[in-house]
């Protein structure tokens, strides 16, 4: 009888050959007793004598060392023993007896708790990580012999169980992740494996996916169809000789070679363990252990495996919990195996941290790669954040590395971004050589369709080709398995699908750079179209980052000037605190924190960590400020003396300390007491920038009472704020109906239209819900009307009205809303407790302005969005993020909406919105909950965005003049107004940081950007000793670049400094 052939495009039987094969190769079907899961294991022998349990439970959520868990009391226990509540620990006492009946086979020990474990040696050495349960990520064997003898000593050694999966706690779209999850010991089992039909199972798995991923009329699939039916037809699983025999019909499947003009694709291992996401930072600590040290082992077994690690913070935990682990990691560094990337401390989100936060990232990053791997990273590697920003490549070039990785915007929910590998172009005009993964994913499992994608999703093979390829497991870690890597050695010059190499990924862009054909370019930011609910999401964690930010801008600022600004100086700056908290700030800046995308456990964390750094960072502000203004006549409680940390001059409104009450309660007309707190307000005008200013009592007794004062007035229900520069009237539900400007004799609100409008929206998004904003919700809205508006202060320094929002039967915002009397700026003071379901809050203003776009602000500068949305790539922008402010101008005049902690924005036609607040039920149940404040204001200003103060007012509005209760007498040398620092010729150019540079404390640093757009020569002045000037990339390098643009004038202390475009400088002065 002639044999039956299937395969042939006529046979109908054809379209059931994938669960053929399937059914050939999975465990989860009924065929499993026959088909080659039936042989994959020579022999399992489980319980006693073979194996000994005994387990001591960690009380609580605590995390005990390896030395403390042994020296507890352990009791036996066996298989089916259940561990938790969730985020406990368990330790397990693990005593095998491998019986004869292993001998000469390989013995594996098969442990799975259903959760994530760590094996330890008997003398305390992390061996490797488990991953329990039956997901894909299964890794539950731990090899403890290739070949067992006839008699074998017996074995001790740990297992400590977290009581946590590698996501987490089951479903955190459904739970939350701190509830109580009990997990089973479902196995501990000594397994000798086959090795010859483990073989035949990875060769399949390789050969069916090519007969279903390659196009069917690929000679190549039918060779692989024909390969997979023809094992299938020849093995047995009752007959072990028919291994071979079917593994021969694979071998001579994979001996065709691909061709050498094929697609060349570079692969790395990765475990992209995220710092904090469903577990907090204690778990993430443990996490990178058991990643790590996995990858360890595979690297013994697999000489041509590259992993690669990023986040310098993950490698310090390491250092500090695991010493030995960390000591074992440096060695494979040496050998190429293990590559430490990234040049950052974490993978930190890149829309909301200021520039000063993402120079630190880098500089905290690549030093620490420095010190403990002897070299920086050239690569910047983040795959997985949520947009990147304008100024990155200027950054990323400034420290040090000159290529970038990311695959997320394959993640875009309305246009697909068009290029894979390109020049990426920043503000500046700095590029970085970019290219994302075309696979689309950074956790690969080493499937022949993955590497298909990565050529037919490659938008640039044109002209390069070649692509990266990450894979492991990821976002938990766990990272590559050996399936994985057994695969990767089968498809790695297989032909029908491009050939594969481990390599560093250095060498990809270096091959890259050198023969790829000319590149296109992507000029601005890369805006991720998913994921805008990020900008607003746990509203008090991004508040925090803000004030972080800027009291550590303030504090080394001012210990810089204590510690270098006399001889006889003796401030101790401090270094290492500075060092301590910048780490803070920096972790909490990871990617799924400052956006707000984590569990609950996680911002109990970060506030506690936001407590420490703001509570430091005002102490160390204070102790500077009291060494720089505590001459030895100085009287202390006698006087007010005010410091300008900006770089410009200034005036203000400011309360006086409490403890100077008296002093000043009694004095002229020009003070004011404030109504909810009875606070004495004082005029403080033109403190010079980083300069001192007394406010002694005698100053302000002979003020006069203004001129033109802040004053309100009430008719009927309409409500008016006004001064010299403005005229603000409000309706009865405290919305603006009018805001003029008296000198230009302007109107800005449109006839009919309103500002200051509340609206509430619903917020469910099609998936990712602390996440997403969609564009469909902006169709369901209510208009929420103040209930109550009354007037509070009545000037003449401060006059301001006060309007109470309901919300909802659970919620109600009560807004302050001020103008003083010595600028246009109309301040909105909110208090709110918040308590919503699915819903965002937003406030509106709409203006009379046209202008085809909206000016944001970014990192070291700002970035045009258009306000129409005239093609899909206008619309997906229909929330945008920006810091201290957003600006709509026209020519000749224009409107900006300052914040002191919001991100979220839009601007659509002539109408600006805010958004304030989110309530999002997971990954956090009760995110934003609870009580909030926040401001914002109205800045008006003539002429357009590039002639404005905005830059200016933004960062007033969010650094207040610092004040300390100290007088000090006439003549005194700091009474001199002589500012410490001083930027002239140039309104452009900010000082932004000063600071004491690295390893060196006979110099600082001080850092400045052009903020507008334009070039520039900024004279920078300097009240601290100097002897030489240098020009320094953010590592604090020199830079070698011969025209460096600095120049000293004769005669004088100043520098004149030119600036590009969106230029940051920084300067590196030794005394």
């Amino acid at each position: 009888m002639l044999p039956t052939r299937i395969i042939s495009t006529s046979n109908p039987i054809l379209s059931h050959s994938s669960t053929i094969l399937n059914n050939f190769v999975n465990d989860n079907h009924q065929w499993k007793d026959v088909n080659i899961q039936a042989v994959l294991y020579d022999l399992r022998m489980g319980g006693e004598p073979h194996v000994e349990l005994e387990m001591w439970s960690a009380p609580g959520q605590e995390r005990p060392s390896f030395e403390h868990a042994v020296k507890q009391q352990f009791r036996p226990v066996k298989v089916g023993q259940m561990m938790g509540p969730s985020w406990t620990t368990h330790w397990f006492r693990v005593l095998v007896n491998i019986p004869k009946q292993f001998a000469g086979l390989p013995v594996e020990f098969h442990f799975d708790p259903s959760c994530e474990a760590m094996v330890w040696s008997n003398e305390g050495e992390p061996i490797m990580g488990l991953t329990g349960g039956n997901g894909g990520e299964r890794h539950v064997e731990y090899l403890l012999t290739p070949c067992a003898k006839q008699e074998e000593e017996p074995r001790k050694f740990y297992v400590e169980v977290a009581c946590n999966g590698l996501f987490g706690n089951g479903d955190y779209h459904q739970h939350p992740q701190d509830r109580a999850i009990y997990y089973r010991l479902s196995s501990a089992d000594l397994v000798s494996p086959n090795k010859a039909a483990w073989s035949l199972y990875y060769d399949m798995q390789v050969i069916s996916e090519m007969a279903s991923r390659l196009p069917r009329e690929s000679p190549r699939s039918w060779q692989a169809l024909t390969a997979a039916n023809d094992i299938v037809n020849v093995f047995e699983h009752s007959d072990l000789s028919t291994i071979d025999r079917a593994r021969e019909i694979a071998d001579k499947f994979f001996a065709t070679e691909s061709s050498p003009a094929s697609h060349q694709v570079y692969a790395i291992g990765n475990c992209h363990i995220d710092t904090a996401w469903l577990w907090p930072f204690a778990e993430t600590r443990r996490k990178t252990a058991r990643s790590w040290s996995t990858q360890l082992k595979l690297m013994e077994d697999f000489e041509e495996y590259r992993f690669a690690a990023s986040q310098a913070q993950q490698f310090e935990w390491l250092k500090l919990d695991y010493p030995s682990l960390f000591k074992r990691i440096q060695e494979k560094a040496q050998s190429g195996q293990f590559i430490p990337i990234g040049g950052t401390w974490v993978e930190m989100d890149c829309n909301l941290p200021s520039g000063e936060s993402l120079a630190r990232q880098f500089l905290l990053g690549q030093r620490f790669f420095k010190q403990h791997f002897g070299h920086t990273c050239d690569v910047f590697w983040l795959p997985d954040t949520f947009g990147y920003s304008s100024q990155l490549p200027q950054i990323v070039r400034l420290a040090g590395a000159k290529y970038f990785f990311t695959q997320k915007l394959s993640w875009n929910n309305i246009n697909k971004f068009p290029n894979t590998t390109f020049r990426w172009i920043g503000l500046d005009g700095s590029s970085v050589l970019t290219h994302m993964a075309p696979a689309e994913t950074y956790s690969a499992q080493c499937r022949p369709g993955e590497l298909i994608d990565s050529i037919k999703k490659h938008k640039d093979i044109a002209y390069s080709n070649e692509s990266l390829y990450l894979f492991g497991n990821g976002d938990g870690g766990g990272g590559p398995l050996r399936a994985m890597l057994e695969r990767m050695r089968r498809m790695s010059d297989v032909d029908g699908i491009p050939r594969v190499k481990q390599a560093h990924p250095q060498e990809f862009y270096k091959h890259v750079d050198k023969t790829a054909r000319e590149l296109v370019s992507w000029k601005g930011e890369l805006y991720f179209e998913l994921h805008r609910g990020t900008y607003t999401s746990q509203s008090n964690n991004k508040l925090w980052n803000r004030q972080s930010e800027f009291l550590l801008r303030d504090a080394e600022l001012l210990c810089t000037i204590a510690g270098f600004g006399s001889e006889e100086s003796a401030f101790a700056y401090p270094a290492e605190e500075f060092t301590r908290l910048w780490k803070l700030v920096c972790l909490n800046q990871f990617h799924d924190v400052v956006p707000g995308s984590a569990i609950n456990m996680v911002y109990r964390d970060s506030d506690k960590i936001y407590e420490d750094i703001i509570a430091s960072a005002n102490s160390i502000r204070q102790q500077a400020l009291a060494s720089i203004c505590n001459p030895k006549d100085a009287k202390h409680l006698k006087g007010l003396t005010v410091f300008n940390t900006t770089g410009w001059m200034r005036s203000d409104i400011v309360a006086v300390p409490a403890a100077l009450y008296s002093q000043f309660a009694e004095l002229s007309s020009a003070v004011q007491i404030r109504s909810h707190d009875n606070a004495i307000l004082v005029p403080v005008t033109n403190v010079p920038g980083c300069a001192l200013q007394p406010v002694s009592a005698n100053l302000v007794r002979a003020m006069q009472y203004p001129e033109h004062p802040a004053c309100v007035a009430q008719s009927n229900d309409t409500f008016t704020l006004e001064n010299r520069f403005v005229c603000v009237l409000f309706n009865s539900n405290g919305q603006i109906t009018s805001f003029y400007d008296k000198k230009e004799r302007r109107e800005l609100v449109p006839k009919g239209s309103l500002s200051n409008v509340f609206e509430l929206y619903d917020d469910v998004p099609l998936f990712w819900d602390a996440w997403d904003i969609e564009i469909y919700s902006l169709e369901k809205y209510q208009t929420l009307n103040g209930a109550v508006v009354v007037v509070v202060d009545q000037g003449p320094l401060v006059a301001s009205i006060s309007v109470r929002v309901p919300i909802s039967d659970g919620s109600v915002l009560t807004q302050t809303i001020s103008l003083a009397e010595h600028s246009p700026r109309l301040d909105f003071d909110c208090e709110i407790d918040w308590h919503e379901n699915r819903k965002c809050l937003k406030v509106a203003f709409t203006w009379d302005i046209n202008s085809d776009f909206a000016t944001y602000e970014t990192q070291y500068g700002v970035v045009q969005r258009p306000t129409h949305r005239n093609t899909t790539w206008d619309m997906a922008k229909f929330e945008v993020c920006a810091h201290k402010f957003a600006d709509l101008s026209e020519f000749g005049y224009g409107v900006a909406l300052l914040n002191d902690c919001k991100y979220g924005h839009s601007t659509l036609e002539n109408t600006m919105a805010l958004t304030l607040l989110r309530a999002p039920k997971a990954p956090d149940e009760h995110c934003d909950m609870g009580h909030h404040k926040f401001r914002y204001a109205i800045y008006p200003h003539t002429g357009s965005f590039n002639e404005s103060s905005v830059v200016r007012e933004a960062y007033q509005f969010n650094v207040p003049l610092l004040q300390l209760p100290i007088e000090i007498p006439p003549g005194n040398e700091l009474t001199s107004n002589r500012p410490f620092f001083s930027i002239s010729g140039a309104r452009n150019v900010v000082l932004d940081t000063v600071k004491r540079a690295e390893d060196d404390e006979q110099s600082f640093v001080v850092r400045l950007y052009e903020a507008y757009g334009g070039h520039a020569r900024a004279l920078l002045t300097s009240r601290l000793s100097y002897s030489d000037v240098a020009k320094v990339n953010l590592l604090e390098e020199p830079l070698r670049d011969s025209e460096d643009g600095i120049s000293a004038l004769a005669h004088s202390k100043a520098l004149e400094i030119s600036f590009k475009p969106f230029e940051v400088v920084s300067l590196k002065f030794t005394i």
